[in-house]
């Protein structure tokens, strides 16, 4: 593990929550404003996804880079450069119109996001002591998350009031605090030596079962309800009849949920931290989306099955880098993170593909219901390939069943 050997420095976890919850606002604020001109100017099925897939394909294509990247760069020097980078680009998308220069450019800001995500996650270790880091990692989390809260109905009241330019600028804005992070932090990692690099070189991800387990399980639920990224939008605006603010506040309240849960996820016992704790998290999350998607009679109806959800989510959240970071050497946090998040994000460029076409032909509500279900009935797939691994988890410290490797490929 990568953790400090002096006390934890609290300042600098509250500095990266604080940028990490304005950079993820201003990320989701532009994602949700280009979704709703898209679907404004009667833009189909096709173009939301994507959308949505120009958002996530380069985080899984660029892993390999941007992990070694992570590990091997200057960590001030990655976050100043790319943030600056964001907020031009955000800029310049305030003043699209056409839907592929749309597409190219969001797929831009997604390249730079997959270098800033592992960046900040592999400093978060270095901050704290090995006992604090399930806390450090609840606090970047709920900050994650009350950015995630407002930026939806931020971009439903903003896109009413002023067109989708006001809500782009502010998100270019929010891009600069990555820059403001890299010049504040003290925690800096500076990457690793020629020796560090040699020895982790060949380190992989899949080496470790206990991860590849986890990984496989949270990318199998992930490509069954991924698709309701593109469906929610027409179940909400036009089966159930809301506007561009009630959107934003259905969207806003699965953040809602993660911000409670997240918290309570540093305080799930050790012993408790396994791979099926997160497969019944996953299966939990689904079900809400199943029952909130068949039942619901208004957009308001949907909202409390949305929170359930994300509580679900928020504690999986931190369970998963707890786990990742428990395991995984300090010199190749950054890969760790990175392969991790570009195999999930893979397993969703899947549920995007089959989304588009199905938008035309089905209704919203049964598309929805359907995420659900797929979502669940993926998790109970996995029960299966856990069973031995949980007893092993229950048995055995996380530190013993660590491997020499991490994956520089991904099936994402």
């Amino acid at each position: 593990m990568s953790f400090t050997s002096a006390g934890s420095r609290w300042a600098d976890v509250y500095l990266v929550a604080a940028g990490r919850g304005i950079s993820i606002c201003g990320e989701l604020l532009a994602a949700t404003t280009l979704a709703l001109v898209l679907q404004s100017a009667g833009h189909g099925g096709f173009a939301v996804a994507g959308l949505l897939l120009a958002a996530t394909l380069p985080i899984a294509l660029l892993a390999p880079f941007s992990g070694r990247l992570a590990d091997r760069a200057d960590s001030r020097t990655l976050l100043v450069v790319i943030g600056v980078a964001q907020a031009a680009i955000c800029a310049v998308l305030a003043f699209a119109t056409h839907p592929v220069l749309i597409v190219a450019l969001v797929a831009a800001l997604a390249a730079g996001l997959s270098i800033t995500q592992p960046t900040l996650a592999a400093l978060v270790p270095r901050m704290v002591r090995p006992a604090d880091f399930p806390k450090a990692s609840g606090i970047v989390q709920s900050a994650g998350q009350i950015g995630m809260l407002a930026a939806p109905a931020l971009a439903g009241v903003l896109i009413g009031q002023t067109g989708q330019r006001g809500p782009l600028l502010i998100g270019a804005v929010s891009y600069l605090s990555l820059v403001a992070i890299g010049l504040l932090l003290r925690t800096r990692r500076h990457g690793a030596t020629e020796k560090d690099q040699q020895a982790a070189a060949p380190f992989r991800l899949w080496d470790d079962r206990t991860l590849t387990v986890m990984t496989i399980a949270v990318a199998s639920v992930v490509a069954g309800v991924s698709a309701i990224n593109v469906f929610d939008i027409f179940f909400v605006r036009e089966t159930l009849g809301a506007s561009t603010t009630v959107y934003g506040l259905v969207s806003a309240s699965w953040s809602a949920g993660m911000l409670l849960g997240s918290p309570l996820g540093s305080r799930i016992p050790e012993h408790r931290r396994t791979v099926g704790t997160v497969l019944a998290l996953l299966g939990a999350a689904c079900l809400a989306v199943l029952i909130g998607g068949a039942t619901a009679g208004s957009a308001w109806v949907l909202i409390p099955f949305w929170v359930a959800g994300g509580f679900f989510n928020g504690l999986l959240n931190v369970s998963t880098n707890v786990l990742i970071v428990s395991r995984v050497r300090p010199e190749a946090h950054g890969r760790a993170f990175s392969v991790y998040g570009a195999s999930v994000q893979a397993a969703g460029i899947v549920g995007f593909f089959v989304a588009g076409p199905l938008v035309e032909f089905f209704d919203p509500r049964v598309l929805v219901a359907g995420a659900g279900a797929a979502g669940l009935l993926a998790a109970l797939a996995c029960v299966p390939l856990i069973r031995g691994e949980v007893r092993s988890q229950t048995r055995t410290a996380p530190a013993t069943s660590m491997r020499d490797e991490i994956g520089d490929n991904v099936a994402s």
